[in-house]
């Protein structure tokens, strides 16, 4: 109430532009900016296998959602949200996910909610998301917001709008208890959907006007695509493409643009999630790890390969050239010889003419 939240904290000193755009925009909805990212994937497969032979299972879903952790403690606009035209700084990292317990048109739904400090390495978001699944895919397991809602469901349908009439305005104004922000995935930082376990592409999410979730992420299966390479050769290659969804009023375009640009980095450099952040909350200046430069080595003349002859552009300009010029040689020696003939003729005719005389 008045500003305050148990889940947030008021942002102050806001420029005009941040401060007003909520109140142009009041929905979610009316904020919600799409683009989607591609990565590669010769990279990720690569660090799969290598960690794979020395004994870490990973898929693509711990490194994306690693990633997005990463991202979130790191550009902490992103982990802001709107409610009534104010923005509050989230004082927790969370990322929600539907799962089916079984893959089936009737198997159960239940949407996890994980909790997390940001300073995480990929192995402790691997060991956090792996737990919650493995406790909540089982038959007769039952989460903790599945309890919750079982509870309302069974209420008349008039008297559940009623309730959820009473959570919008208690959330509105800062009063919805801590124990259902924490039950409910729509408070979270980012909600992410995993639709490559489907076979599925990327799509573009919409953004519940309903909680207070920024950023949705979907991660579709992954294709072969054509690609140029440098600028110069076109290849195939093999993309992870992801769908994302944002709510513009907590950062500028530059501060999306470089934060997108981070996550690309980050997915396509898996090694560098495998260390933790500073405890002390420190972030370092370099989130991605350099690339070994290779050491040039000098060959020496002996071994030096010879040069290849470079094709020419136009073969039949030099055919012709060619053609020319055997001509004009074989005239100039048709005239020497014309030369040297008559130059023995007059030889010739002067040795008579002596003889004669």
């Amino acid at each position: 109430m008045f500003g305050h939240r148990n889940d947030g904290k008021k942002v102050k000193g806001l420029n005009i532009i941040d401060k007003a755009e909520p109140f142009f925009m009041p929905q979610r909805i009316d904020a919600v900016n799409y683009t989607a990212i591609k990565v590669p994937c010769d990279k990720l497969d690569e660090f799969i296998q290598r960690e794979k032979r020395s004994g870490n299972s990973y898929s693509y879903m711990h490194i994306a959602i690693a990633t997005i952790v990463r991202l979130l403690y790191t550009r902490q606009k992103l982990n802001r949200f709107i409610m009534r035209g104010s923005i509050y700084q989230r004082n927790y990292i969370s990322v929600s996910m539907d799962i089916k317990k079984k893959l089936e048109d009737d198997g159960e739904q239940v949407t996890l909610k994980f909790m997390f400090t940001g300073r995480e390495s990929l192995e402790d978001v691997k060991a956090i998301i792996d737990k919650e699944i493995a406790e909540n895919i089982k038959e007769e397991s039952e989460y903790t917001t599945t309890k919750t809602i079982k509870k309302y469901t069974k209420l008349p349908d008039f008297m559940i709008r009623w309730a959820l009439a009473l959570f919008r305005w208690l959330d509105k104004h800062g009063m919805l208890p801590k124990s259902l922000v924490k039950a409910s995935p729509f408070h979270t930082s980012c909600f992410f959907t995993n639709l490559k376990s489907i076979k599925l592409g990327y799509i573009y999410h919409h953004l519940y006007n309903f909680g207070t979730t920024t950023i949705f992420v979907a991660m579709g299966k992954e294709k072969m695509e054509p690609y140029v390479e440098n600028n110069k050769e076109l290849k195939i290659g093999k993309f992870l493409t992801f769908g994302i969804s944002l709510d513009e009023r907590v950062a500028d375009g530059l501060y999306m643009g470089k934060s997108l640009k981070l996550l690309q980095d980050l997915l396509a450099n898996p090694d560098s999630l495998k260390e933790r952040l500073p405890e002390d909350g420190t972030i370092p200046k370099k989130l991605i790890k350099k690339k070994t430069k290779k050491v040039k080595i000098k060959k020496s003349k002996k071994d030096k390969k010879p040069k290849k002859i470079k094709p020419l552009k136009n073969k039949q300009k030099h055919d012709e050239k060619k053609k020319k010029s055997a001509l004009k040689k074989l005239l100039k020696k048709e005239k020497e010889n014309t030369v040297v003939s008559t130059a023995e003729i007059q030889e010739e005719n002067t040795n008579v003419k002596n003889e004669q005389e």
